[in-house]
């Protein structure tokens, strides 16, 4: 049974990757292309344990992905590999609670340490990023942690609200009734302690603009 799923869109990438840590897992490595992919085969296979999860594939928003799976899977561990080695990208990954960071520059053989150290219950970052942690914004780190107590739908809802669209639209979007989205919208300023649905996007704007604004590749 599989434990893992490496989520990334450059196959030579996915490959090399899976040789490197197939030996710690001792256990089949699913792998898919598109965060859209991965969020329908997460729900076939519970056993899943851990998520290699690139930022820049195709579906995935920056660290929007991140927050998602943080919100629809708590109990999956889940590990971001990019091309981004921003410290801000990385703060904000690890305040969203990301187990790891692994830019795609370190070595291959430190994958296998780093995926022995998050199934062991711990985070990892190389040791050109150990200091990242310690200057974690407070604040960002407190609004992630309120993040994860969302629901799935009413993190759909927050990134609707945050690029603008007006309750009626995300109804639409979403295919329910616009009291529905009312209520979503509701207890999703009482979770997260906002005064009004204008500051609730501008905080989950700004935890995400810093991964959004760089481009990667491999």
């Amino acid at each position: 049974m599989a434990r893992a799923i490496i989520a990334d869109d450059h196959p030579l990438f996915r490959a090399a990757m899976k040789q490197a840590i197939a030996d710690c897992l001792s256990a089949d490595i699913i792998e898919v292309s598109s965060f859209q992919q991965l969020e329908e085969v997460l729900p076939e296979h519970p056993q899943i344990e851990l998520v290699f999860l690139d930022l820049s594939m195709p579906g995935n928003q920056g660290l929007t992905g991140l927050s998602l799976l943080r919100s629809q899977y708590p109990d999956v561990l889940v590990v971001i590999v990019s091309a981004n080695e921003d410290t801000r990208v990385v703060r904000q990954a690890m305040a969203l609670g990301a187990s790891g960071y692994i830019p795609k520059s370190v070595p291959l053989p430190e994958w296998k340490v780093a995926v022995q150290t998050v199934l062991a219950g711990d985070n990892w970052l190389p040791a050109t990023m150990q200091n990242v942690i310690d200057d974690t914004d407070e604040e960002m780190t407190a609004f992630a942690n309120k993040l994860e107590q969302l629901t799935p739908q009413q993190f759909k809802v927050l990134k609707c609200i945050a690029d603008g669209l007006l309750n009626k639209q995300i109804a639409y979007e979403l295919g329910v009734q616009e009291t529905t989205i009312k209520q979503h919208a509701s207890a999703i300023l009482r979770k997260l302690d906002c005064i009004n649905r204008t500051q609730a996007g501008i905080l989950f704007r700004q935890m995400l603009a810093a991964s959004e604004s760089f481009d990667e590749s491999f």
